[in-house]
């Protein structure tokens, strides 16, 4: 969360990013946002690229939201 105040990411409340902060669990994931529910496991090539392929998903529609909000600030 930016500036730890609980906004999350684009201040739209806790809950709404990666997992990527140390709000995140007990950093289970390893700080690469994949949160409590997976632990410290081993995966499989074919797992960890397709947690890999959503991430990248993630990042995309992140983006997106971002961009379409700077669009709206400039605009103003």
């Amino acid at each position: 969360m930016p500036r730890f105040n609980g906004s999350g990411p684009l201040g739209y409340g806790p809950m709404t990013g990666r997992g990527m902060g140390p709000c995140q669990g007990y950093g289970a994931g390893g700080g690469r946002g994949y949160g409590m529910g997976y632990g410290r496991r081993f995966y499989s090539r074919k797992e960890e690229a397709e947690m890999l392929k959503e991430e990248i998903e993630e990042l995309k529609n992140e983006l997106e939201a971002a961009k379409e909000r700077l669009s709206e600030v400039e605009g103003q």
